[in-house]
């Protein structure tokens, strides 16, 4: 049973992996981050929103990612943002 329950955050965790190695301007394969990266945040979104999956589980991981995206934007202040070891919609104020 708990195997079963598992198949949905491990196919959205290949999704997202699939995502950034194709589409990511920030992971995939053409993008150039050690020249420049477009993401404001670090981990960038899509790298958070797996981190938070993994740590919390599809639903909680999910809503923390989705979170973090509308956070993402140009009002923001940009920087280091980790997944919290608590689940948390605001942003981690580690520095």
């Amino acid at each position: 049973m708990v195997k079963i329950l598992s198949i949905p955050k491990k196919v959205t965790l290949l999704l997202i992996r699939i995502y950034q190695k194709t589409l990511s301007t920030d992971h995939s394969f053409w993008a150039k981050p050690e020249k420049f990266r477009i993401c404001m945040y670090s981990p960038s979104c899509s790298q958070y929103t797996y981190e938070a999956i993994e740590k919390f589980g599809l639903i909680k991981g999910g809503v923390m990612g989705t979170a973090r995206i509308i956070r993402c934007n140009p009002f923001a202040s940009p920087g280091f943002d980790p997944v919290p070891d608590k689940f948390s919609l605001k942003k981690n104020s580690l520095k």
